[in-house]
């Protein structure tokens, strides 16, 4: 009985238990309240001795409380970080982490001086500068960096620059490899407006006339998807915005040198942008602007040159830069595909041999690249004698041959028109069948006096191309006057003298049976000297000493003449 009633009230208790639970619930945790589990779990373990009263609490107000602000940190002053290298000198300043300088050293088997890569201006931004995504200047322009040196475990120098302000958080790394590029890696947090890091604008310092000429070749250039793009300052009316997918290299270049980077991590985009160059308040400085859709009054006549601004995927961004001359080997032991800044055009097969003949003659016979040219012209002309013996040999047999083409000319001339002064198709036709067939009959080909000189442009044209490119050749010296190969004559004695040379081979060679030809051999040397008064001294020395090679050539050529034919016969009346 006792069991049962033990058993009737535990029954009862477990129902008033349920029954209480269902008509009285736990009031409901606001949302965003932490279960007091949770609470105990976080909080402090208090001592034995104390109350646990306000224990809980204490670690939930811990918890609502704002972070304590980073310190800040920066420089008191503006001063300058100098990095010196086997290859180059540069020049970082700590407003804004930027390179203000970079000064390539001269090499044994490169530049014959030194030169300055960063085009010199009144004020900032210099290469690697911020600005903010859209372009503008960005508040970190002015912000004055903490600057760290430390090492590489290969020993490569490393600038760190760190900045923490009102302006945001920033941080730029820059490691001098042993390779002679820099890997450069920026990061900005907290900054208005995004950010972009920038080059430029322009590469080296140049004089207006400089920038002005059209043999600068000054240009944007970037290779993606194996293709090689290029953009120059004149055909810029607005800023080229390339996507970060699937761009190798993009850079800033002139006839032989070249800015370039290659980014590392993910890039949404890099922007072409033109800017004009306005007069500085230093002699040789300028004051870079954008570009203008039209230029004010004020404007008219100032050079326009490229920016190039790099716009990171996130808050971070890293590259591999390499400012330098565009040494063609060394550009190809590089694994980015730089060597294609180097281009070459279509005669670019013939460039690449005659580049490594001057290179052997100049490293192994004379030490000067101007004798190089001398004896790399002597190579050439021994290699295309045999042509030229049988260009020259086929206008001989065309001079022994124009007695009897002048005499069918004269006999078809009364037929070639009709009394109103009309061409006859039919008199012509038949005039040049019967001269071909005599060409035939005598086994000459009239196009064959041309054929030395057609043989000689891919190689003018090609020489042209490697002495335009080359930067072994920039302000390489021969004799006297003459200081820079890679420029034009300061005293166009050279051009001059080539015109007269030109000249003495034109009176020199057989006349051509053909009208048109002879005309166009009356006009090579005035055209020449014309064009030659531009081209780089080393072009026109190569066809100078070229031609004096073929006055040489025909003048003991003239000497063993083979006799002529004899006259025709005339006729006693007219046909």
């Amino acid at each position: 009985m006792d069991n049962r009633r033990l058993f009737i009230a535990a029954l009862l208790s477990l129902a008033v238990l349920l029954g209480w639970q269902a008509l009285f619930p736990p009031p409901e945790r606001p949302e965003g309240e932490a279960p007091p589990v949770a609470a105990a779990a976080t909080a402090v373990p208090a001592p034995a001795a104390e109350s646990p009263e306000p224990v809980a609490a204490a670690p939930a107000a811990t918890a609502t409380e704002a972070p304590p602000p980073l310190e800040a940190l920066a420089a008191e002053s503006e001063l300058e970080e100098v990095v010196e290298t086997a290859t180059l000198v540069a020049t970082f300043t700590n407003r804004g982490a930027e390179l203000r300088s970079l000064w390539l050293k001269p090499q044994p088997q490169g530049l014959v001086e030194g030169i300055e890569l960063v085009q010199g201006r009144d004020e900032g931004p210099y290469p690697f500068g911020y600005a903010t995504a859209a372009g503008a200047p960005s508040p970190l322009a002015g912000a004055l960096f903490v600057v760290a040196r430390e090492s590489s475990p290969e020993g490569e120098p490393r600038l760190v620059f760190r900045y923490r302000g009102p302006e945001g958080e920033a941080e730029k790394r820059f490691r001098f490899r042993n390779d002679g590029l820099i890997a450069v890696e920026a990061e900005a947090r907290g900054v208005a407006d995004g950010w972009s890091l920038l080059l430029g604008p322009g590469l080296r310092q140049l004089s207006r006339e400089q920038l002005e000429s059209r043999f600068s070749r000054r240009a944007g250039a970037w290779s993606a998807g194996g293709e090689i793009g290029t953009l120059a300052p004149a055909s810029a009316s607005a800023a080229k915005e390339l996507p970060g997918v699937g761009l190798t290299w993009v850079g800033l270049e002139d006839s032989y040198f070249l800015a370039a980077v290659m980014p590392v991590t993910p890039l949404r985009a890099a922007i072409l942008e033109p800017v004009l160059l306005g007069p500085g308040a230093v002699e040789g400085r300028w004051r870079a602007v954008p570009a203008p859709a039209k230029p004010g009054d004020d404007q008219k006549g100032w050079p326009r040159d490229l920016r190039l601004r790099l716009v990171p995927e996130g808050s971070s961004l890293a590259l591999v830069s390499f400012w330098g001359g565009k040494e063609y080997d060394r550009l190809t032991a590089l694994p980015y595909g730089l060597e294609k800044s180097v281009r070459w055009g279509m005669f670019g097969f013939l460039a690449r041999p005659l580049l490594w003949g001057l290179h052997w003659l100049h490293d192994h016979a004379v030490g000067n690249w101007g004798w190089a040219i001398v004896l790399m012209t002597i190579v050439l002309k021994i290699v295309l004698l045999p042509l030229t013996l049988t260009g020259y040999s086929s206008m001989q047999k065309m001079q022994r041959l124009n007695p009897k083409i002048q005499a069918i000319r004269e006999r078809y001339r009364p037929k070639l028109r009709d009394k109103q002064g009309r061409m006859n198709p039919e008199a012509q036709r038949q005039m040049n069948e019967e001269v071909m067939a005599l060409y035939k009959a005598e086994g000459v080909n009239p196009a064959g006096g041309c054929l030395p000189m057609l043989l000689q442009i891919p190689v003018f044209f090609a020489f042209y191309s490697v002495l335009s490119t080359s930067v072994e050749l920039w302000h390489a010296p021969w004799i006297g006057w003459i200081h820079d190969l890679s420029a034009k004559d300061p005293l166009y004695v050279l051009p001059i003298v080539m015109g007269v040379t030109q000249f003495v081979q034109q009176k020199m060679t057989p006349a051509a049976a053909d009208p048109m030809q002879r005309r166009m051999f009356q006009l090579f040397p005035v055209i020449f000297l014309i064009f030659s008064l531009q081209f780089p001294s080393g072009l026109v020395l190569y066809w100078l000493v070229n031609n004096l090679l073929t006055i040489a050539q025909q003048a003991i050529q003239n000497a063993v003449k083979t006799p002529a034919a004899p006259e025709p016969a005339k006729r006693g009346g007219r046909s």
